[in-house]
């Protein structure tokens, strides 16, 4: 039989050209794919008189409930008919209270709310194509909403008037800023305050060792003794690694080497159109497996503990399931934060992964040799269209109030992009066929399985993750008989992690499972298990402390006789390179 990646390989060249062409017009999202999952919706709705004939009962029963607030609205008692749900914030000010702007509120509420209903539920409709249509109508509902417009927004009303429009001008200058810098590649306004090795990323240490996918990052002592056992970091390679390394006051590393341990970390390199044929196992041989070894040249006959985030924790995941099955023990630990090994469950990134799209993709960055970022990034963007997208253009561009950037969204417009042959191979092997999870992962010719993990397993949840859903981090626990810590902290993918000690509004759930324990599902481990306020990065240094074997002398930074000589000055130069 062939696969569908032979078919995508042995494709005319060009189709291919054709379609990446069309991409770029279209954000790199598949036309076929948005047309099969409204087909499948259409004909099914067609098909079904019963919702048919809810939904008009519903449209009515709103249209009843909405003339009778209407009637009442003089009543500052009236109940409105809907509530926004509690993530949205549009209608938060107080003067959506108010005529006529309660009513335009309210009016949205129950169109949404119709919309949704319209969209799920019908039987015979495929989960994905489900998804997609309701997801697809929440974006137009969401580009309508009367937040979004002058007339229609109190606040902005407000403003306009109160400035005499200098508002809408300032905003109009903002926009066009914006849009040059984006056209020529630029950063984003205020990013140039956030420059790797003067304001961020800037724990001493040294690069210890280069090939053409890493540099090695050793992090100078900060203590008279150190943990025995040193730590590895592998950060996703979607974005650079200094997320780990902010400011002096939010980093995790420099809280590590402070509490007195000796950190590693990769930094991978930006690829370009000539690295499109670095694959997963290249990531695997030269990244982890490479550092894995330099660290155990500097640290002679000392374990190692591994911690990976997002892509670079299931890549580590793999690395470790591969060196289980060989029987290689230099790993003490192993922590992945918001890591996914089962993806089944993989929030609403899975609306833009199916074979379609995925084709569609891989004929863009066929063309390329790679996915950039800014054609990753309207994805995630979308996802949270509120949030990132219509909540700036009312502050931004309509109230001209410029949100000054920090550290965090500094990090977050210093993207990077992904190779042809690795992003294509992690997108059908683990996205689309989960394969790791299934047992059908090989390394070096060989399947790899993850329950022959025997390290003690630290893994990092964020509640708000949109990118790796909580529940589908948890799923470590079904995938290993080892000791699994599972830690659910406040915040999204980027910010829970970044969860510094004196953060204001954070909290965590904490509970160790024993080896070969019963398996908890992650409704129930929640409700049972108690919340601390503050950061969880105490409770995960505490952990790495009580897995380490004692104190000793700091290990030289290097180890120049035997091939790992200081080569540069942290960061190094691959996060310098745009």
């Amino acid at each position: 039989m062939t696969s569908s990646a032979d078919t995508s390989e042995k494709a005319s060249p060009f189709d291919r050209l054709v379609q990446a062409w069309q991409a770029r017009f279209t954000g790199g999202l598949s036309p076929a794919s948005l047309e099969l999952a409204y087909f499948d919706w259409l004909l099914h709705l067609g098909n079904t008189p019963g919702k048919q004939a809810h939904l008009a009962e519903q449209a009515w029963h709103d249209a009843l409930r909405f003339a009778t607030y209407l009637a009442h609205s003089a009543d500052s008692q009236t109940v409105p008919c809907l509530e926004p749900q509690p993530m949205d914030q549009r209608f938060a000010n107080a003067d959506w209270q108010h005529w006529p702007f309660n009513f335009l509120a309210q009016s949205f509420l129950l169109t949404e709310s119709w919309w949704q209903s319209a969209t799920t539920g019908i039987p015979g409709v495929s989960h994905h194509h489900e998804d997609v249509v309701s997801f697809s109508a929440r974006q137009w509902l969401d580009m309508m909403a009367p937040s979004n417009f002058v007339l229609t927004n109190p606040e902005v009303l407000q403003a306009t008037l109160a400035q005499v429009g200098d508002n809408l001008l300032r905003g109009m200058r903002d926009f066009m800023e914006d849009w040059q810098r984006s056209l020529s590649g630029q950063k984003p306004v205020g990013a140039e305050a956030f420059v790797p090795g003067r304001t961020v990323a800037v724990t001493p240490g040294k690069v210890i060792y280069r090939n053409r996918l890493i540099e090695l990052i050793q992090y100078a002592p900060m203590t008279q003794d150190v943990y025995a056992e040193p730590v590895l970091i592998v950060p996703a390679w979607i974005m650079k690694y200094y997320i780990l390394d902010l400011s002096p006051h939010n980093s995790l590393v420099k809280y590590l080497v402070d509490h007195g341990h000796t950190v590693f970390m990769i930094s991978w390199k930006n690829p370009g159109s000539e690295d499109r044929d670095l694959g997963m196992e290249d990531y695997r041989r030269l990244g982890i497996m490479a550092a894995l070894e330099a660290i155990s040249t500097i640290c002679p006959q000392r374990r190692i503990h591994a911690a990976g985030y997002c892509l670079g924790g299931t890549l580590l995941a793999i690395a470790v399931a591969a060196m289980a099955g060989e029987h290689d023990d230099r790993l003490q630990s192993m922590t992945l934060f918001a890591t996914q090994t089962d993806f089944t469950e993989a929030g609403e990134l899975q609306l833009f992964i199916d074979e379609s799209q995925i084709s569609y993709l891989e004929n863009l960055m066929w063309d390329q040799g790679y996915l950039d970022a800014a054609q990753m990034s309207g994805a995630f963007q979308l996802l949270r269209s509120n949030d990132l997208i219509w909540s700036r253009v009312i502050h931004e561009h309509l109230l001209g109030q410029r949100e000054p950037l920090n550290d965090l969204m500094a990090w977050n417009a210093d993207a990077t992009r992904l190779p042809y042959r690795m992003h294509t191979e992690y997108l059908r092997g683990l996205f689309l066929n989960n394969d790791l999870f299934e047992g059908r992962y090989r390394v070096d010719n060989r399947s790899i399985d993850l329950n022959d993990i025997r390290a003690p397993i630290f893994a990092v949840g964020t509640v708000r993750d949109h990118v790796a859903p909580w529940r589908s981090v948890y799923k470590i626990s079904l995938l290993t008989d080892a000791e699994v810590t599972f830690l659910l902290t406040s915040g999204g993918h980027n910010a829970g992690i970044v969860s510094e000690p004196g953060h204001p509004h954070r909290n965590y759930q904490s509970a160790t499972r024993p080896a070969h324990a019963a398996y908890v599902d992650a409704d129930t481990w929640q409700a049972a298990t108690a919340t601390r306020d503050g950061s969880w990065w105490p409770t995960w240094q505490a952990w790495l402390a009580e897995r380490s074997s004692g104190r000793v002398t700091p290990p030289g930074l290097g180890a120049p006789s035997c091939g790992y000589p200081q080569l540069a000055d942290a960061p190094g130069s691959y996060v310098l390179k745009p």
